[in-house]
């Protein structure tokens, strides 16, 4: 019987509570499988981004906690449209569709989740930020580059934890290709700005939704480049 003095426990947040869903992924799906390559590193970085809310290391700990709630949001809703049989945003189809199969390497399968990832939802997780808190996105300019920082640490624990190894200096080998043709720097500015633009058109419906599908349909078709099957 619980001792009447016990405290009860602390309600989830909502960083606690995308944490907690891609646990279950991770626990859930084959190693092997695409989603869970991208899911096991941006796990990683998720659960970093909540120890650091939790010290106290964001200047506004409830926006940062909401954008990357509302960011990781996104993916798993990726997530649940695909269990379900329902299209997910272009964005996300390569790797829903490629998943298992055998000529993409791990790494293609966690720069195409990242791909995604930063290039169509981080720009939305913004836009959806500035509503829930009534703000303005150069008020979250602090928060997103914190983010942001974090997001460079998942690519390079990306790179370090699936780099095939030595072979990948050759030239000759197709994935250093693949390596040099998307740059999460890059995409992270785009982002950026694309947020920038949608804030900019809120009140113009038509138009805000003309340039989303868009830009889905753009970072899509890079994802679909990044899973080029290769030769073992």
């Amino acid at each position: 019987m619980a001792s009447p003095m016990a405290r009860p426990a602390a309600p989830l947040t909502p960083v606690d509570a995308v944490v907690a869903r891609m646990r279950a992924l991770d626990t859930a799906l084959p190693a092997r499988d695409g989603v869970a390559v991208f899911n096991r590193v941006y796990l990683t970085v998720t659960e970093e981004v909540g120890r650091r809310l939790t010290a106290g290391e964001f200047p506004d700990p409830r926006a940062a906690g909401t954008l990357d709630a509302r960011f990781a949001q996104r993916y798993l809703a990726a997530v649940d449209a695909a269990d379900r049989d329902r299209r997910p945003p272009a964005c996300w189809r390569p790797l829903f569709q490629l998943r298992r199969h055998p000529g993409v390497r791990p790494l293609q399968f966690a720069l195409a989740g990242v791909n995604a990832h930063i290039g169509h939802d981080l720009a939305l997780a913004v836009v959806d930020t500035c509503r829930m808190l009534g703000c303005e996105p150069a008020e979250l300019e602090d928060e997103f580059d914190r983010v942001g920082e974090l997001l460079v640490a998942l690519e390079e624990r990306v790179r370090e934890d699936l780099m095939p190894g030595p072979d990948l200096l050759q030239i000759a080998d197709p994935l250093t290709h693949l390596l040099g043709s998307w740059s999460l720097e890059r995409a992270r500015d785009a982002a950026w700005a694309a947020a920038r633009a949608l804030w900019a058109l809120r009140y113009c419906a038509g138009i805000a939704e003309e340039f989303t599908e868009r830009l889905d349909a753009a970072v899509g078709f890079a994802g679909r480049m990044l899973l080029t099957p290769l030769p073992g």
